[in-house]
């Protein structure tokens, strides 16, 4: 099974309703840095004979490399939430012309508790931090993640 990523795989991959556990900024040369999310990433959906769904979720580390002028919004007041774990509704990219450039945009719905993380970025990287495992929940709980390293990743070109 695959164990790296990258924007190569974009047009392959699927983040709908993967859990973000962590969020780092690496503050890098020239103004821009590393956006790091700790995610439960969900490889499979499986449908089971009773009609309902099981999920193939494996902790991973996704890093935005390059990035600038991140906007984040997270309203967990206005959905009455407990404080955890965010969802997000999948990965959006698209590209705009600047003054002396051209920026890819990446947007991130949030799906719950509501709202949004976008920002300029050159890519990403995302690794496999642990086993795949085949759960009702779309999120792992505690016990099956492994507490993820403070690290970054080069891009891999």
């Amino acid at each position: 099974m695959q164990e790296v990523w990258t924007e190569a795989d974009f047009d392959r991959m699927s983040w709908h309703d993967n859990h973000v556990h962590g969020i780092r900024f690496v503050e890098g040369e020239n103004g821009e840095g590393e956006l790091v999310l700790d995610i439960d990433h969900i490889l499979e959906w499986l449908k089971g004979e009773d009609g309902g769904f099981k999920f193939r979720v494996q902790p991973a580390t996704l890093i935005f490399h390059g990035v600038m002028f991140p906007r984040i919004s997270i309203d967990y007041a206005a959905a009455t939430a407990a404080f955890g774990p965010f969802m997000i509704d999948g990965m959006e990219r698209r590209v705009e012309s600047r003054v002396s450039y051209e920026a890819q945009v990446w947007r991130l719905p949030i799906s719950w508790p509501g709202g949004e993380v976008e920002f300029e970025a050159r890519g990403f990287t995302q690794r496999a931090e642990g086993q795949s495992v085949v759960t009702t929940s779309q999120l792992l709980t505690a016990a099956q993640r492994r507490v993820l390293p403070n690290k970054t990743m080069e891009p891999t070109r």
